[in-house]
């Protein structure tokens, strides 16, 4: 019996597992289109660093939240969810499938759980207040407040992200409620949806590996070229888009703090250290579906064909 809730698919996983590829073929498969969980490929002339899907690899697909934001606005999970929902409601009118594919699993469970932010309205007052801190005391001082107010919130934010930081300290102050714990009972509400998350992932090695090529490929293919554009152009270490692995590495580079080789170096070190993070995050999700490439011979048609084969039979529960 098919459920009265609209269908979405989720195409998740770590950084470099193929999930761009896979969620094209399954868009193919069950008539979809593609709806972009990624907070850089969002940006346009962002192309070579965010390993952002070309013309010729979507393969006739529509895809949604790719290249639509000038790299000095800001992007953050509220405009995603509501750029995102837009994109829903276009794809629904086309009686078509959205297909979630990303890596930023924040993002894909504020959309599917519809995690209601309304509540974290900022304060200009306790914004300055905090931005005081971090540029008279550094980004340490404030990160260590936030571990005395919200100490899972700190476990689950860098300490340098200091957007983030000021965030879940103005929400705490604002409501005299932990962020984490917010965020924890917005994530256990039940879907709109009616949904699928799918979780691709390989062996560890193999997706090293993959990584440590592919942004020798990125070299290849000029992106130290595209950041010194970006450079030039006026982005500064503190914009939004520049806080990207493969963007905010070349900053040291660029003030001669190290040598192109370390930079290179420290790009693989901090994607490898993200797609950990990732496979953390997406083995809390309960409802997740895992795919391991090795069982389908790497072959993303294969996993593809798997997935709509699993759709079908959860659409139909």
């Amino acid at each position: 019996m098919q459920s009265k809730k609209n269908p979405c698919i989720v195409v998740a996983g770590p950084t470099a597992a193929g999930k761009t590829g896979i969620s094209v073929k399954l868009a193919h498969l069950l008539n979809g289109s593609v709806i972009s969980a990624d907070s850089m490929q969002v940006y346009k002339g962002m192309d070579i660093g965010s390993a952002k899907i070309t013309e010729e690899e979507k393969e006739g697909v529509t895809h949604y939240l790719i290249d639509e934001l000038d790299p000095k606005e800001e992007f953050h999970v509220v405009r995603f969810q509501q750029m995102a929902k837009q994109a829903m409601a276009e794809i629904y009118s086309q009686g078509k499938i959205p297909i979630i594919a990303g890596g930023t699993g924040f993002y894909i469970q504020a959309l599917i759980k519809d995690v209601d932010f309304t509540e974290t309205g900022h304060v200009s007052s306790l914004r300055e207040k905090y931005q005081r801190i971090a540029e008279e005391k550094g980004a340490q001082a404030l990160y260590e407040l936030l571990c005395q107010k919200d100490s899972e919130a700190a476990r689950q934010i860098h300490p340098n992200n200091i957007k983030r930081v000021i965030r879940a300290l103005e929400f705490a102050e604002e409501t005299g409620m932990e962020i984490s714990k917010h965020n924890l009972e917005q994530s256990a509400k039940e879907s709109p949806y009616k949904y699928a998350y799918f979780v691709v992932t390989d062996d560890r090695k193999a997706l090293y590996d993959r990584i440590n090529k592919r942004v020798d490929k990125m070299m290849e293919d000029g992106l130290l070229e595209e950041v010194t554009r970006l450079y030039k152009s006026g982005l500064e270490e503190d914009d939004v888009s520049m806080k990207g692995i493969g963007y905010r590495e070349f900053f040291p580079y660029f003030r001669k703090e190290i040598s192109l080789d370390e930079c290179v170096e420290k790009i693989k070190l901090d994607t490898r250290h993200f797609a950990k993070r990732q496979i953390t995050w997406f083995k809390r999700e309960k409802d997740a579906i895992w795919f391991d490439r090795r069982d389908y011979g790497n072959d993303n048609i294969k996993i593809a064909g798997a997935m709509a084969e699993k759709w079908k039979e959860i659409w139909n529960e």
